[in-house]
């Protein structure tokens, strides 16, 4: 009987230093990985701590597989054996873990193709908006414009938008009554569009050569009837995606600046204008 309470003791013993030592090697690992980034620049930013948000996940992982392994072999006998007769797929899919192959495999191919890095503004799925904080093989962690944290499984995501891959072109459309002259709505949009070129020059998109690729411009009247309330003129301009947010509101101020000193008028409701025209007729 002391026999077996030694061997047993022993065994927790092994056990409890090889959680040890496994928790040990992932911090270590994770805090090697995340100076080597602080100090090298060779690759951007965003790309590096999605590196290092997938190197995280990855050990985190490994470890917690290793120390179950390493736990089931300490109390199954000829554990190795089972191991290897019915194969480490079958073991995985006899535990239900079918939807956790998938969560991986999902995650896996989201990280190859480049889909996100780790500080993107995203949309999923037509539904959830926010920030990726952390890029997972199971899971992706984004957090949300109320400060909200939503994680999701990988396995789950079926569509992506992403609003920083490179480039983005803000497109900003306006509905001007039909009252307005169209030259002279012209003439106002692209006295706009040379304020904001000028104020935000830093930010457009360029070439290789360093040259502007798309100035900001009006595109056009794009509607004869915009939401059938009056002439739609679209303004768009190519910015870097890491200034799309604060460009896209300065722009929109400044064109809704220059309509104010101009005295354009922007469309409104028909429904609101002949209720009003009723009343004042009254």
């Amino acid at each position: 009987m002391e026999t077996i309470k030694e061997l047993l003791g022993l065994k927790v013993v092994q056990i409890i230093l090889v959680a040890v030592i496994l928790v040990i090697s992932v911090t270590l690992i994770n805090f090697i990985v995340g100076k080597f980034f602080k100090k090298t620049n060779f690759i951007e930013e965003r790309k590096e701590k999605t590196i290092e948000s997938l190197i995280r996940s990855l050990t985190k992982y490994t470890a917690t597989i290793s120390f179950i392994l390493y736990l089931l072999s300490q109390f199954v006998e000829n554990f190795g054996s089972i191991l290897a007769g019915a194969g480490v797929a079958g073991i995985i899919l006899g535990f239900g873990a079918q939807s956790l192959i998938k969560d991986i495999l999902a995650g896996m191919f989201i990280i190859y193709e480049k889909q996100l890095h780790q500080g993107d503004f995203i949309t999923i799925n037509n539904t959830f908006h926010g920030t990726v904080e952390e890029i997972g093989l199971r899971s992706l962690k984004i957090r949300e414009w109320s400060g909200k944290l939503l994680t999701i499984s990988n396995g789950e995501i079926k569509q992506i938008h992403n609003y920083n891959i490179d480039r983005m072109r803000v497109i900003e459309r306006v509905v001007i009554s039909y009252r307005e002259d169209p030259d002279i709505v012209w003439q106002v949009l692209e006295e706009a569009c040379e304020k904001i070129n000028m104020e935000f020059e830093s930010c457009l998109k360029r070439d290789s050569l360093n040259e502007i690729i798309e100035h900001f411009q009006v595109f056009g009247i794009t509607s004869l009837n915009g939401q059938f309330r009056g002439y739609e003129y679209t303004i768009i301009g190519l910015v870097d995606d890491q200034f799309y947010w604060s460009t896209a509101k300065g722009a929109r101020r400044i064109i809704a600046k220059a309509l104010f000193d101009a005295n354009i008028n922007l469309a409104e409701s028909r429904v609101l204008i002949n209720q009003i025209e009723k009343e004042l007729s009254n």
